[in-house]
């Protein structure tokens, strides 16, 4: 099914003439209404005649995360304050939030990409959605709820966290679609088990999943602890929150909603453009947002474009698997470690569960990293031969797909800390001098 076929096949001719009128817009928006693009700007020597076509954008200055923050709080936003109906702040919990903010088109715009996200899941106005992301001043959970009301189906506002109650009410309520981040899912999945309840006492049948990286390798997890059919929504709080992207039912890439946000293709390090379907880091460009429109935010997700349409129709473009972000990832000795690697191993093993911890060390100015990983019920055992064989099993496969050596702890199941919203994976505890 899809949701808006006008904008989602248009031809790829007709969507750069849509891109290129907006991408001129949003440029002259800015420069006139946003004191730190046009100060940015005229550094560069441009002004907003310069942009004649879409290839103009990497004359534009990039943004990023600290912008936002050294912006606190409406130093980006672009119209009076009376405009703005909503504002959102990011969730992190050191420094200054990064504040977004939105008019009553940009939230119609940001119901509009959710929706197109559901009908691509298979969601209609018969289902009844359970949103347990977060509400409140991260985008997830009222992402997802305006989405489902868009789309005319029910919802169940739950947020994160209490998990009985959450159980109880997909239950009772007949919940068929499930929205929460993949970590939170496989903690709901282990709870239903932990109640003795018969899988055929719920309605389940999606799962909108989001908000972190997740693997193949958990996406089958998922599907087989919940019988459900897992997807991909991708989104970030400072381009809209969820929705920017999503997956069809061919699933092979996340669609991109580019008549909203223009996506690039850098390489981190020069910041120029990578070839076409090289990978990179992701970077969008507001096309239609009015509140607060930002020029070439660069996500720090690495990933690649496909352009190829797609089986099920749709000419948007399409990113691949996030394979990590350029801040998250780990160097080890000199060789860069992605937390999405280490998960891919332990999932590819039937005998660990799909909870780890990562503990980066420096010691005698060598970097030492340690992996905690919970076993399966049915494996876990007193039998020491037993353990130090898995152990060496595990560790020569971390260490053959990460080229060097990994400290591995085998602990016993339900033992590692678990996470009702975003899972906290990797503590990094090095101390450079």
């Amino acid at each position: 099914m899809i949701w808006n076929e006008h904008i989602e096949c248009m031809s790829r001719e007709q969507l750069r003439d849509l891109q290129t009128a907006r991408l001129k817009e949003t440029v002259e928006r800015v420069y006139h209404n946003t004191p730190f693009y046009r100060k940015k700007m005229q550094s560069l020597g441009i002004i907003p005649s310069d942009i004649r076509e879409l290839e103009d954008i990497v004359k534009l200055p990039f943004t990023t995360k600290n912008d936002l923050r050294d912006n606190y709080p409406f130093g980006l936003v672009a119209l009076p304050m009376s405009e703005v109906v909503r504002i959102h702040a990011s969730s992190g919990t050191t420094g200054k939030p990064t504040v977004v903010a939105y008019t009553r088109k940009d939230l119609a715009q940001w119901a509009e990409c959710v929706s197109r996200c559901y009908t691509a899941f298979g969601a209609t106005k018969q289902d009844i959605f359970q949103i347990s992301y977060g509400y409140g001043l991260f985008t997830g959970g009222l992402g997802a709820h305006y989405g489902t009301e868009n789309i005319g189906a029910s919802v169940i506002p739950m947020s994160s966290g209490n998990t009985q109650k959450q159980i109880q009410i997909m239950r009772d309520f007949g919940a068929t679609v499930l929205c929460c981040t993949p970590s939170y899912a496989l903690f709901i999945a282990d709870k239903i088990k932990d109640s003795g309840l018969s899988r055929d006492e719920f309605k389940l049948r999606i799962g909108v999943f989001g908000a972190e990286p997740w693997t193949e390798s958990m996406r089958r997890e998922l599907e087989d602890k919940l019988k459900i059919k897992a997807y991909d929504i991708y989104g970030l709080s400072e381009i809209a929150g969820p929705g920017v992207g999503y997956e069809c039912q061919y699933q092979h890439g996340t669609h991109l909603c580019e008549d909203q946000f223009y996506p690039e293709i850098v390489d981190p390090i020069t910041l120029l453009p990578v070839q076409q379907g090289r990978e990179g880091e992701l970077v969008f460009t507001h096309l239609t947002k009015e509140a607060m429109p930002l020029l070439r935010y660069r996500t720090k997700d690495l990933t690649s474009l496909n352009y190829e349409k797609c089986e099920c129709g749709r000419t948007a473009v399409r990113m691949g698997k996030i394979l990590g972000r350029s801040d998250d990832m780990l160097i080890i000795r000199g060789v860069n470690v992605f937390p999405s690697q280490i998960e891919s191993v332990i999932l590819g093993m039937p005998e660990f569960e799909p909870h780890y911890m990562i503990y980066v060390t420096r010691e005698n100015n060598l970097d030492i990293m340690e992996m905690h990983v919970e076993a399966r019920q049915d494996v876990y055992s007193d039998n020491m031969a037993e353990m130090v064989a898995l152990n060496k099993k595990l560790t020569g496969q971390l260490n053959s797909v990460l080229g060097i050596a990994v400290k591995v702890k085998i602990v016993e199941p339900r033992s590692l800390e678990r996470s009702e919203g975003k899972a906290k994976r990797v503590f990094d505890n090095r101390i450079f001098k």
